[in-house]
């Protein structure tokens, strides 16, 4: 799904975008920002430093990382006249690619470029922006009569096992599970924490949306459904999951106490044209971190208590 902000006014789209972008601010999270190989870009900056910047910039990817790039574009390019910021989405494995084939400025992904690159190596030829963290977990339609499943259960409803609410504690009523596509980086997230590796059935074949923001409109609108989001889509429309009791809060994510989580990269190339470098670098600034990611419902790198790899081993800081 796709997104062009003009500078004065973001153009009105039917489906995901209007979604996505509906459901800002309402997780609250912490600011702050790390990358692995710009360390000198996570420096506090302004866009004072970028005030003579002129270029067109596209940014491709996850949908989970859309909102909060969507609204530090609209912020960068008031104060910097002679830029022009095109985000879209499309999940983060186009993002990857897109990047990768030097398609684009910026590719947004909530995944490794190595985990979806079909040459791993390929990936020292980017530089890894971690903008923030992001928590994901599973989100049903309010009507549900259920508040909390196991990992067990949920392993069961993605894999089609567990057809009906009255097994996990519900209704008599079978349960509609809403999927993302293939390429996208929450599935890959949610997925590599609920099944561990277990293989989907080929016969198992729910409907699939290819953003977060269909996802979180279809869950409101479609009874005994389930699914699951970043929790900056999070909305009182919808019912956001305990999983093993345990609550999806930011402070559980900082722990790794709640398991479904990743960082959000915005992958460059090694050399990034002059605006695409200004950009990073205000995403990586105070302007960003210090208010947008928690107003826009993301977690500050500072935060976290642990660290993840491409491998998805967690280890303690």
């Amino acid at each position: 799904m796709s997104k062009s902000i003009s500078r004065r006014n973001f153009v009105t789209l039917a489906g995901a975008s209007v979604a996505a972008f509906a459901g800002l601010g309402l997780a609250a999270c912490g600011g702050s920002s790390s990358s692995s190989d710009s360390s000198s870009s996570s420096s506090s900056s302004s866009s004072s430093s970028s005030k003579d910047v002129s270029g067109n910039i596209t940014a491709v990817g996850s949908t989970a990382l859309q909102p909060l790039v969507e609204a530090a574009a609209e912020q960068f390019m008031n104060e910097n006249s002679g830029v022009q910021i095109t985000v879209q989405g499309g999940g983060s494995g186009q993002g990857i690619t897109q990047i990768a084939q030097g398609a684009v400025q910026i590719g947004d992904s909530d995944v490794f470029a190595e985990t979806k690159l079909d040459n791993p190596d390929d990936a020292k030829k980017l530089i890894d922006n971690k903008v923030c963290v992001v928590g994901m977990g599973p989100v049903v339609n309010k009507k549900v009569g259920v508040d909390n499943l196991t990992i067990d259960q949920l392993k069961g409803i993605f894999t089609g096992k567990i057809t009906n609410w009255k097994d996990c504690g519900g209704d008599d009523a079978d349960i509609v599970v809403i999927n993302r596509a293939s390429g996208s980086g929450t599935r890959a997230t949610f997925e590599d924490a609920v099944l561990g590796g277990d293989k989907v059935p080929e016969d198992f074949k729910p409907q699939e949306q290819d953003s977060s923001g269909t996802v979180q409109k279809m869950i409101a609108e479609t009874p005994n459904s389930i699914s699951y989001l970043a929790f900056s889509y999070f909305t009182d429309d919808i019912k956001a999951l305990k999983v093993g009791g345990v609550e999806p809060k930011d402070a559980n994510v900082e722990t790794n106490d709640w398991t479904i989580w990743a960082y959000e990269h915005m992958y460059t190339a090694k050399k990034p044209d002059a605006a695409t470098k200004a950009f990073i670098k205000y995403m990586l600034g105070d302007e960003v971190q210090g208010t947008l990611v928690k107003k826009t419902g993301y977690i500050s790198m500072k935060g976290m208590k642990v660290e993840k790899d491409s491998s998805g081993k967690v280890t303690k800081l």
